[in-house]
């Protein structure tokens, strides 16, 4: 048997999950079917933001939301000037869920849970009578002169007008886009922490440091940001930048690279060796462990300075102008070898997915198959942390739904 339907999602997460709410909204006699392949919908709203859920990020002006998109960017400007963090904003405000902003930007639910914005769009779901399947598995996704026939593993069949696929970064995904003739830029992983190993801040796990600058020796990649020492390696805001930025080149290195981290960003090499200079002055008789004059965490100070080849229990007036250049060029250009990386496998980001230029950003559809539509992280966009994500899904999402809503 057969069952018919005007609509069909694949896909529940928040891309997909938002498509169908946004069709069925726009087009009340619409049927619209969502298909989940797992047994829980929405998991990554569930464990974003360690079960907050980072919503969206409180930058309102879309060309500069746009340069948080090392792939994308170009194409969602026109997308954001239609749909973004207001609009999503004002569409949880308006179903009941307030959203706050904190002082880097990050936007979550002033409940602080995640579960807050799923029950907002399953009770949204119901409210609109949007049909949502979980544990369907597709097997198979054809397509006549104007329906498509969905096979499901299960043994079932489904045909409809319009077809979303919001499947994220599963390969299943990749290869019914294929199918239908697009090309797959190849998926490699982005957003995650380096790996060093035999590494010698590994008992400062826990310390992080304001800002700092982050370069990826040989190349042009670097970042500037709050950066977090961990057991393995380095995290935190700017790590994680930074490998969204390089995730194609480390991708091809092979994630084996020489990391250099200035821990005075704002300080030239000739500011910083003129204040070094200017405190051994005025405190000679000071031990250089205990007389930092660029705010370090203490530990991290020490530390720093025992690797530029001083001993920490010395007095100022022991260190000489070649320790002290020293001291400066670790304070500069503190050189680490990575070898690897470490992704939070449940808050995985991709770069890579169906080319850009074969879709359409004012609908979302397919510019290869008529009333084919995609939506989130299935589309070779992704972006940095703090958000960005979620609203490339929430605006992707939105503009399919009207797009699939309207007669073809």
């Amino acid at each position: 048997m057969i069952e018919s339907f005007n609509i069909i999602v694949i896909g529940g997460g928040a891309a997909g999950f938002f498509a169908a709410l946004t069709a069925k909204k726009t087009n009340p006699s619409a049927s619209v079917l969502l298909l989940e392949k797992s047994s829980h919908l929405l998991n990554k709203v569930r464990i974003s933001g360690g079960g907050r859920c980072n919503v969206s990020h409180a930058c309102f002006d879309p060309v500069q939301l746009a340069q948080n998109y090392p792939r994308g960017g170009k194409a969602l400007i026109g997308p954001f000037t239609r749909f973004q963090p207001r609009d999503t904003v004002l569409w949880f405000e308006s179903r009941g869920v307030e959203l706050k902003t904190e002082s880097d930007g990050r936007m979550f639910p002033v409940s602080d849970s995640s579960q807050t914005i799923i029950d907002c769009l399953l009770q949204e779901a119901k409210k609109l009578t949007v049909e949502v399947r979980t544990r369907q598995l597709v097997e198979s996704i054809n397509k006549n002169e104007s329906r498509f026939r969905i096979a499901l593993a299960s043994g079932g069949g489904l045909e409809c007008d319009a077809l979303l696929l919001a499947t994220g970064s599963s390969p299943q995904g990749y290869a019914f886009a294929k199918a239908f003739g697009h090309t797959i830029q190849e998926p490699v992983p982005s957003l995650f922490t380096f790996n060093v190993p035999a590494f010698s801040l590994k008992d400062l796990a826990g310390i992080s440091v304001e800002q700092a600058t982050l370069h990826i020796v040989g190349s042009d990649f670097s970042q500037k940001g709050p950066l977090l020492i961990t057991h393995w390696g380095f995290s935190g805001p700017a790590a994680l930048k930074l490998s969204a930025w390089g995730a194609r080149w480390l991708n091809e290195k092979n994630y084996h690279v020489q990391l250099s981290i200035d821990w005075l960003p704002d300080l030239s090499n000739e500011r910083t060796i003129d204040l070094l200079r200017a405190l051994r002055k005025e405190s000679p008789a000071q031990c250089v462990a205990n007389k930092n004059p660029f705010y370090l965490p203490k530990n991290l100070w020490k530390r720093l300075v025992d690797l530029s080849g001083i001993d920490s229990g010395k007095r100022l007036s022991e260190i000489g102008n070649e320790g002290l250049a020293r001291l400066c060029s670790r304070l500069k250009a503190d050189v680490y070898s990575v070898e690897g990386k470490t992704t939070h496998k449940e808050e995985f980001v991709t770069c890579g997915g169906v080319a850009l230029d074969e879709i359409n950003f004012k609908t979302m559809e397919s510019r290869l198959c008529k009333r084919l539509f995609f939506a989130g992280e299935v589309l070779d966009i992704d972006a940095v942390t703090g958000g960005f994500n979620f609203q490339n899904a929430w605006t992707t999402g939105w503009l399919a739904g009207h797009a699939m809503a309207s007669p073809s």
